[in-house]
């Protein structure tokens, strides 16, 4: 190893204790930090009060940007990635978990500043994790992940809002993948007419069966309009950012929202103070990574009561081996990935 890692004791019987396990594992290298697959043991876990036997992670964009190094994602090294993990707690310091309880984890700093959950086990602070809801299984959960949640942090930002299925269409941008499959089904699911737009045409029927009624093409969105276009939606869950969240806040109704949470055509956003002003237009910034305890309790348990069954299996019909993490990263940071990939972190 180029570096050294701290050691912690466990109390775990010596078996367990020196058993060796995969771990998608970031160290700073002379430029910037490299990323490759390692063999760690629980000694060379951090101190957290919960250690947990992770059975899956899963793939998003953000994991994207850390495994290719291609987005300032990692901000303490060294550091194992995967922003979220599903397991069964197998030693706990905490009040808040005992062995044998299935947990999760999305965010709140995994893969930035807490190791995350690409291994076999993981040693993880007690508020960062929940209970899985009882209707999921730890794949399941995954398949959701940090996607799924966020869709449904979009879906009751505009009922918050008062954007309801009787105001009309709402559009779902960059459809296709993980966030926006989800925010398909979801928002079709709660009986929302849903307008898909994604630049592939053969995923079409894929997002019929999610609920989608009609689709608008993203080349449709992506030249720079007017400041206050004609008014389409009710509201909008945009996943990609720049000039089509510009265009989808122009095209918005009097009254209406657009919940906002990715940036993978672009970070900058040129739009108009019109529609906010002359058409009472709110943008809601989304994240998942931060959410309050109480508020991501919350959300899960509306994924559990609102996700339409059937759905999942359709936007996540994939389990992969971690050993692919590499080849898995290269294609979601292309657009090529369908849905959500389930990470296996033993294999």
């Amino acid at each position: 190893m180029d570096e050294k890692l701290t050691t912690r004791s466990s109390g775990l019987t010596a078996e367990l204790a020196t058993e060796r396990f995969p771990a998608v594992y970031a160290f700073q290298a002379e430029s910037g930090y490299r990323v490759e697959r390692r063999e760690l043991n629980l000694a060379e876990l951090p101190d957290a009060e919960v250690l947990v036997d992770v059975a899956y992670s899963s793939l998003n964009y953000k994991d994207g940007l850390a495994v290719t190094g291609r987005g300032k994602i990692v901000r303490k090294f060294p550091m194992v990635l995967g922003i979220d993990l599903a397991g069964t707690v197998v030693e706990s310091r905490s009040d808040a978990f005992k062995p044998g309880d299935r947990v999760l984890g999305i965010g709140q700093s995994l893969s930035e500043t807490s190791w995350g959950g690409y291994s076999g086990y993981q040693r993880v602070r007690p508020d960062i994790l929940i209970p899985v809801p009882e209707r999921f299984s730890l794949a399941e959960a995954m398949a959701i992940g940090t996607a799924g949640f966020t869709a449904m942090l979009c879906v009751m930002g505009l009922e918050h809002q008062e954007v309801l299925p009787e105001a009309g269409p709402v559009l779902v941008t960059g459809a296709g993948g993980g966030v926006g499959s989800f925010a398909v089904a979801l928002l079709a699911g709660l009986g929302y007419e849903v307008v898909a737009s994604t630049g592939r045409t053969e995923i079409h029927g894929y997002l019929r069966q999610l609920g989608a009624a009609s689709f608008v093409s993203r080349s449709e969105l992506e030249a720079a309009g007017p400041a206050l276009q004609s008014a389409r939606w009710a509201g909008g869950v945009d996943t990609v950012g720049g000039t089509i969240l510009a265009n989808v806040i122009s095209q918005t109704r009097y009254g209406g929202a657009v919940a906002a949470c990715g940036m993978a055509a672009d970070s900058e956003l040129h739009v108009s103070v019109f529609p906010f002003i002359l058409r009472n237009v709110a943008l809601l910034g989304t994240s998942s990574s931060a959410t309050p305890r109480p508020k991501r309790l919350a959300g899960w348990d509306r994924l559990a009561q609102d996700l339409p069954a059937g759905a999942l299996a359709r936007i996540a019909s994939r389990i992969e081996p971690m050993s692919r993490i590499f080849d898995l990263a290269e294609e979601i940071m292309a657009g090529r990935i369908q849905g959500r990939v389930v990470i296996d972190v033993k294999a």
